[in-house]
């Protein structure tokens, strides 16, 4: 079974290129904003999306992401609203894929395998779930590979040769490394750190390694991704959008640009190290 994500990794391989991710929080500043948000994405140059899930009790996550979080929360957003959020994207987009990232609490209220044939239905290709150990394999992870859904697991500075083989015993889709410890936002990865760690990873794995947290400028992209197969962007972005707001926190008509202007600009950093590479 290859998914979109499959998919995607093996075309920019062939292209010799890494990916961009990125991430936005699902609902942020409100649904209707948030779809066209998502939608500017690849065409701004994103190869993934990874899809916050807004969760009242986020502890991975640095203040942007969890401001973002409860911004969605506050316009109504819902796991059921975040799938159609995805089936209002797939309308135009079936190619680009779709990562739910989140926490595995509103996961475990909606129901394991009602989420999993929605999500699967709505078009998500695969999940992050950051409080779900391996141990934990058979709540979640298991069913989702039933079910047709990429499994990524994060893996992290301190994720030693002993954890790795189970971390990535069932993960499928790409490895997500974690470039700094800590939360979300809170320093900048360093490459030469980056590109040790991803060839230890890669002794243990022959799927893609990407790599996040800490990375905020095109020229930080650029430097990850020369050592990656791809770079994930997240809390720059949030904060693009985060700056575009009015003071009441509403959207505003350069919302949808402010996130689509950087996410081109970063773009232009993780294709830029294809060239450096060449």
């Amino acid at each position: 079974m290859t998914t979109r994500i499959d998919t995607r990794f093996a075309e920019l391989k062939k292209a010799g290129r890494s990916a961009f991710v990125t991430f936005v929080m699902a609902g942020d500043p409100d649904p209707a904003t948030s779809l066209e948000i998502i939608k500017a994405l690849p065409k701004a140059g994103a190869d993934v999306i990874e899809l916050g899930m807004p969760f009242t009790d986020p502890m991975a996550d640095g203040p942007s992401i969890q401001a973002a979080g409860l911004r969605a929360l506050k316009a109504g957003m819902t796991l059921k609203k975040t799938l159609e959020l995805v089936r209002g994207f797939r309308k135009d987009d079936d190619a680009t894929p779709i990562v739910l990232m989140g926490y595995y609490n509103p996961i475990y209220i909606y129901g394991v395998d009602k989420f999993l044939a929605d999500a699967k239905a709505a078009g998500v290709d695969g999940l992050i779930i950051v409080d779900l150990p391996p141990e934990e394999d058979d709540e979640l992870c298991l069913p989702a590979m039933k079910a047709g859904l990429n499994f990524i697991r994060l893996a992290t500075p301190t994720t030693d040769d002993k954890r790795l083989p189970a971390v990535l015993a069932n993960t499928s889709g790409f490895v997500y490394y974690v470039a700094i410890t800590g939360i979300t936002g809170a320093a900048a990865a360093d490459a030469t750190a980056v590109s040790e760690a991803v060839t230890r990873i890669k002794r243990h794995t022959k799927l893609p390694v990407c790599v996040g947290f800490g990375i905020r400028t095109p020229e930080n992209a650029r430097a990850i991704a020369s050592h990656a197969n791809g770079a994930v962007v997240g809390t720059a972005l949030v904060d693009a959008l985060k700056n575009s707001l009015d003071a009441e926190g509403r959207a505003t008509s350069k919302t949808v640009n402010a996130v689509a202007e950087l996410t081109a600009s970063l773009a232009q950093g993780v294709r830029g190290a294809q060239q450096a590479a060449e």
